[in-house]
Order: C-alpha cells, then structure tokens, then sequence
C-alpha cells in the first residue's frame, strides 16, 4: 500500500484511540490492526469493509453520548496534547467534532484499505446454511414425511425414528420422497418390508428412481384392531376395510370370530377407519391401529386380532445427505446392482464375494429391470428363449466404513454393470416387546405367546 496511506491510517488510529479514552470508552474496541500488505484480496466480497463501518457506527455512538468534551484537547500528530486549547466551533461542541473528524479519517483510510477493525463479540452474526438446514439431531423437531393420514403405523414409525418430530401425512409413496426432495420435509420414513406380506415393491423401486439415501431403520409391531363406530355390533357388520396387507395378516382371525363379511381393500389402514367415522357407516368395520380409534372417534370390537403376534414391518429413514459409517456399533448397507451377462454365474460371484469376507447378508430381493425387461438369449441347439432382466437388492450387516464392505464392492463392481449404495446406516437393535393396548373396551383378549398362538391348519 502507499506510505502516505499507511502513516495516515496508524495517525488515524491513535487519535481514535486516545479520544475514545478520553470520552470514557477505553474497552469499545478490542484490536486495530493493519492489513497484510501481501494479502491479494484485502475486504473480500465486502465482508470487512461492512464490519468496519458497523463497528465505527457504534463508536461513533457511544463517544457522542459520552461525557462533556468542552475540554478536550486537540491532539497532535504524535498524538500528545497541546499545552492550549483551539477556540471552539461555532456550535459550542468542538470535541465532538474534532471526534467526528477522526472517524471520519480513520473511515477514509479504511475504504482504501488500510487497516481493518475486528467486531465486537454483539454484532449479529451472519446466516449459514446450518442456519437455513439444521443438522438433523434426534429429538429436534425435524419434519418427518409419511404414507398415510394420522394414525397410520407410519406415523408411528417416524415418532419412534425421530420423537417429538413434526410429521407430515402424504397420500402417495413419491409425494413422501418428493416432499424430502423439495425440500417440504427434512426425512421420510417409510416401509419396506413386512414380516408376514413380504417386501413393498412399490418403495424399492421408488429407492432406485430418486436420489434419496437410507440414513436408518426402525422396526415396528404391528398390531391390528377391529374398530366400528360406537354401539356398533360384531354380528351386524357386512363389510370390512383396510389395507390389503392388514386384510391379509388378519384372514384366519375374522373367520374364526365368525364374521360373514366382504373384504374391501382401502390405501391404508388409518385411512380406512377415517372412512367409516367420517361417512357413519355403521354395517362396515375397519382394522387399524388403537391410536387411529382413539382419533377418529371408533370403538375396538377386537383387540390383537393380526394371524401372528410377531407381526413386524421394517421401515427406512431417508435423507438427502448420507450419514458418515462408523465402526462402533453395528451397521447395516443397503446396494442394488444389475448385469448384463448371460447365467447366473454373476449372481454367483456376488454372493461369493460377500460369504468369502463373512459378511453375513440379510435380504435379496430380485426386481424386474424397468429399461429392459427381456433379455434374448439366442442357442444354436435349443433355439430363442426369453429372460428376464433384473435388479438385484441386497443388505448385508457391515459398515463401508469396515474394509471388508470395501473390498467386496470393490469385487463386485469388477462383473456388475451397475452398482449404487442406497446407504449405509446403524441397526435397529431394540429388542421387539410385546406391545401394549391402549383400548379399554377390547372385547377380544390378546392373542397367546406364539408357541401356542398358531392357530389349527384347516
């Protein structure tokens, strides 16, 4: 910078110093400092030349509201004071003045970049993005999407994901995934496999088609009941409604009551007993959750009445951020590949290279290839013969960060030609307890400990 420039700036700074002491204000400024002359971008993006000019504002506040400056001395360039005092301005307040030009030279020098102030500790601090996304902590109240509407097992689920979350009902699986997308909502919790109904195919190829990531899980009981609006009888029920899964893991338990009903498939459980309270259907049932009857204002005519009490659906926790893997508790990895050679040796492979590293896996689950369904399979002696093309889910019990995990992608990356980690995420190790029934006029006892829970084959 220019020498002239320089010493203007350090005479400034003096002055600044010595009046502000004077005025009573010896700790408003925590340090003055030159520049770096080697500094090649002084006041980037502007930052501090704005924080500068907001910490002279308030200096300049604080001295003008100081005590009387009628005596104040005017300094010399070495900064000592004169033995006599200059006349007054004509407005009676020379020390201020004599203060407001001092700021305004130190300003002067500042724009050319002379020197810089650090802010004091009160200024507002500016906005980050950990201000606009906060970083999802459990318990914090994070806007958690689900499948359904209030009452549904997934809402349940994302309460026992992240408790005290905000949870946002969608009446579709994509509009949970575009909600986390869009930003509408910071996670989704949705499920994707059922104990006793299997997979939810829906979920798995909606995993491949966004760009979401399985952050976690959580395992739920499930426990179904029948619920009828109040007054209403078991032996005057027609019909019953719910999802299919529910119908279906509570087949063998509405016959043996000796209901003589019609099965009516609905989008969803919690749906279903909205439907009857809302449209006062007294000849239809519905089986859902106790919560759904505690909301929607339904008795439970049966309480438990799922075929097996053991009845547990998996769900994931989606983001649009992975988690970082650890090795300090266990840890679940969820990927999906494809190939395009003929046999099943490639399968093979796969396998081989996660048993070879003792990577015990827990699902696989085959899907249609969406692009290419058919394959072509020409033989000299058997002639033309049509395959189909699949996507291949896997979850295996490791983390990427383990080596092992590492080492076996690497392998099967080597015969795959395409391979995509859904995530890698802690496990849901909560032991599955019984759960409790929060329905005081159940007319139905729960069901007995499994081993005497089956009921007789017919």
């Amino acid at each position: 910078m220019p020498n002239g420039t320089a010493a203007a700036a350090t005479a400034g700074s003096a002055r600044l110093l010595l009046l502000l002491r004077r005025h009573g204000h010896p700790q408003a400024v925590r340090s003055i400092h030159r520049l770096d002359p080697s500094d090649p971008f002084p006041g980037t993006l502007g930052t501090r030349r704005v924080d500068w000019k907001a910490s002279c504002a308030f200096l300049s506040s604080k001295a003008a509201a100081g005590p009387d400056s009628s005596s104040d001395k005017p300094l010399s360039p070495s900064g000592d004071p004169p033995a006599a005092d200059p006349e007054p301005d004509d407005d009676g307040k020379g020390g201020n003045h004599r203060l407001s030009a001092a700021i305004n030279g130190v300003r002067t020098a500042a724009a050319a970049g002379a020197l810089d102030l650090v802010p004091i500790s009160n200024l507002p601090r500016p906005l980050t993005i950990a201000d606009l996304s906060p970083a999802p902590m459990h318990g914090s109240r994070l806007r958690v999407a689900y499948q359904g509407v209030p009452g549904a097992y997934s809402e349940a689920a994302a309460g026992k994901a992240y408790p005290n979350c905000e949870a946002i009902p969608c009446d579709q699986f994509e509009v949970a995934f575009q909600a986390v997308e869009l930003w509408i909502a910071d996670r989704a919790v949705l499920p994707v496999e059922n104990s006793l109904g299997g997979s939810i195919h829906r979920n798995y190829d909606l995993l491949l088609r966004h760009r979401l990531h399985i952050v976690g899980e959580v395992q739920m009981p499930v426990h179904h009941c029948l619920l009828a609006l109040p007054g209403v009888r078991k032996e005057y029920l027609t019909r019953v409604m719910s999802h299919p899964q529910a119908l279906a893991q509570c087949e063998l338990t509405l016959t043996r009551l000796g209901l003589n009903v019609t099965r009516e498939a609905f989008d969803d459980t919690a749906g279903a007993a909205e439907h009857v309270a809302n449209n006062g259907l007294r000849d239809t049932a519905a089986i859902a959750s106790a919560r759904a009857a505690e909301l929607y204002g339904l008795q439970v005519l049966a309480d438990g009445i799922q075929d097996d009490s053991s009845n547990v659906t998996r769900f994931v926790m989606l983001a649009r951020e992975p988690i970082i893997p650890r090795t300090d508790r266990p840890f679940k990895t969820s990927i999906v590949f494809a190939h395009d050679r003929e046999g099943t040796s490639v399968l093979f492979k796969v396998l081989s290279a996660f048993a070879f590293r003792d990577i015990s896996l827990t699902k696989i689950e085959s899907r249609p290839h969406r692009h290419r369904p058919i394959r072509l399979v020409d033989d000299a002696n058997v002639g033309t013969a049509k395959h189909f093309e699949y996507m291949f889910y896997v979850d295996f019990e490791a983390s990427m960060a383990d080596t092992r995990a590492q080492n076996a992608l690497a392998e099967i990356q080597e015969f795959t030609s395409f391979l995509r980690v859904l995530g890698s995420y802690p496990m849901d190790m909560t032991p599955w307890g019984a759960p409790s029934s929060s329905a005081s006029s159940s007319t139905n006892p729960p069901p007995p400990p499994p081993s005497s829970s089956a009921p007789p084959s017919s």
